[in-house]
C-alpha cells in the first residue's frame, strides 16, 4: 500500500489508509487462515511516531531500488491516488494495480478541480482538451513553469490509471468526476471513537448555556471556512448567542484571525489548532452541529463520516461527494452562500427535536454503511477476485 502523505500528517487520506492497513493487517483475528500481509510505503518522515505501535509494516522514504524491490514482492499494489512513481514502476513490473481515489489528479493537474485563478470549481479543462486553462489555473501559485509540468504528467498519470485492475472511488460524484474504466464505488469507513448514542441525555441537541458550532478540517482556501466565519456574523447581528470553534490548522489561518477580528466576532470563534482526531471527542460533545463550508468539490468528507458515526449533526455545502453523502443525513446549504448557512444554522438552533431526530437517523446510516469493518470486507473482496483472476 503506497500513500505519498501519510501519518503523521493529518487528512482524510491518512486516515482512510491508516485504517484501511490497519482492517487487514487484523483480519485474521477473526477469520483464522484468512493472513493478510500490508506493508505501508510512505514519503512522510516519521516526526517521532513509533510505527512499531501499528500491525502493519511501515517504510518510509525509501530509495528508488527499495521501492522497487517492495513493488516486486507484492501479489497485489494498493495505490492512494495514481502517485506518479510508484504508479510507473508497478506497470512496468507487470504488477497487479489498484488505485483509490481520494482526489481528482487523474483528470486536474492540481488535483482539486478547483480553479486557482477565482476560486471556483473546475468544469473539467483538462478532460475537455482546454489545457491552457489548466497552465494558467496553476500558474498562479506555481509559476508557469511547475504548472506546465504539472500538466506534462496529468497526461501519463491518466493513461496508467486507465490501465489499473479497479479504480475504487469513495462516491458516485468521483466516479462520473475521474470517468475511469474499471470504476469500484466503495465508501470511506472510519473508526468509531465514540460509541455514544445519539438519543442519549449527552448527546441533547443545544446546551443552553452556550450552544456552539465547530469546524474540523484544514484551514485552507477551499475549505471555505470564510464563508462560516461571515455566516456567524449574520447570526450574531441577529441577536443569537454562539460559539464556533475552528479545529485544524494551515496557509489560510492568519487571513482567517483577521476576518474574525474584521467581523467583531473574536469573543464567539476559537482557534484550537490540529488535533488528532481521536481526541476531537471531547471538543465535540454537545455541539450544535459541525460545519462543513467546502466551496471546492469534496471527494467524500471523512469529517462527515466521522461525525454520523458520532452522532453529531452535520451542516454541510451541497457540492461533490459531500453532498452526495449528506443528503438526507444533515443540513445542506449552496455552496459559498453565507446568508444559506446562517439559515442552516438558525434551524439548527431553534428545531431542537428535529435536530435530534436527525442526528439518530445519521448515526443508524452510519453504523451500517460507513464503517471500517464494511470497508475492510469489502476492498478483500476485491482483492481476493482480482488475484484469483490473475493466477496463472
Amino acid at each position: 500500500m503506497y500513500s505519498h502523505a501519510w501519518a503523521p500528517s493529518v487528512g482524510g487520506v491518512e486516515v482512510v489508509t491508516r485504517t484501511l492497513a490497519s482492517g487487514l493487517s487484523t483480519w485474521s483475528k477473526n477469520h483464522p487462515g484468512e493472513v493478510v500481509d500490508v506493508t505501508l510505503v510512505t514519503q512522510t518522515p516519521a516526526g517521532g511516531m513509533n510505527d512499531g505501535d501499528l500491525p502493519f509494516r511501515v517504510v518510509r522514504r525509501p530509495s528508488k531500488t527499495g521501492l522497487i524491490g517492495l513493488l516486486r514482492s507484492a501479489d497485489l499494489v494498493h495505490l492512494a491516488n495514481p502517485a506518479i512513481v510508484p504508479l510507473s514502476l508497478a506497470w512496468l513490473l507487470g504488477k497487479i494495480v489498484v488505485i483509490e481515489h481520494s482526489g481528482y489528479q487523474s483528470a486536474c493537474p492540481n488535483g482539486l478541480l478547483f480553479f486557482e485563478r477565482d476560486g471556483t470549481v473546475c468544469p473539467g479543462h483538462f478532460l475537455a482538451k482546454r489545457y491552457g486553462k489548466c497552465i494558467q489555473c496553476n500558474s498562479a501559485g506555481d509559476g508557469w513553469l511547475k504548472s506546465f509540468r504539472a500538466l506534462l504528467l496529468t497526461f501519463p498519470r491518466r493513461w496508467l490509471a486507465s490501465r489499473a485492475a479497479v479504480n475504487i472511488v469513495p462516491t458516485n460524484h468521483v466516479g462520473h468526476r475521474i470517468a475511469l474504466p474499471h470504476t469500484l464505488l466503495i465508501p470511506h469507513g472510519v473508526p468509531n471513537y465514540s460509541q455514544t448514542d445519539g438519543s442519549s441525555e449527552s448527546m441533547d441537541n443545544i446546551r443552553q448555556d452556550s450552544p456552539y458550532f465547530a469546524y474540523v478540517g484544514r484551514l485552507v482556501r477551499e475549505k471555505g471556512v470564510d464563508v462560516l466565519l461571515r455566516a456567524c456574523q449574520v447570526l450574531a447581528a441577529e441577536g443569537y448567542a454562539f460559539r464556533l470553534k475552528v479545529i485544524g490548522d494551515g496557509a489560510e489561518r492568519s487571513k482567517l484571525e483577521k476576518i474574525v477580528r474584521d467581523l467583531n466576532l473574536t469573543s464567539r470563534v476559537n482557534f484550537l489548532g490540529s488535533i488528532p482526531v481521536e481526541n476531537t471527542s471531547g471538543l465535540l460533545d454537545g455541539a450544535v452541529a459541525i460545519i462543513m463550508p467546502s466551496i471546492w468539490e469534496e471527494v467524500a468528507g471523512i469529517v462527515a463520516y466521522e461525525n454520523f458515526l458520532r452522532g453529531n449533526l452535520v451542516i454541510a455545502s451541497d457540492i461533490g461527494g459531500l453532498g452526495e453523502i449528506v443528503d438526507g443525513l444533515g443540513f445542506k446549504f449552496p455552496a459559498g452562500d453565507a446568508d444559506a448557512l446562517a439559515t442552516c444554522m438558525r434551524k439548527a438552533l431553534e428545531n431542537p427535536d428535529l435536530v435530534r431526530d436527525l442526528r439518530s437517523k445519521a448515526q443508524r446510516y452510519a453504523s451500517e454503511k460507513f464503517t471500517e469493518e464494511e470497508m475492510v470486507a469489502n476492498h478483500l473482496d476485491v482483492y481476493r477476485k482480482i488475484v484469483e483472476s490473475n493466477a496463472p
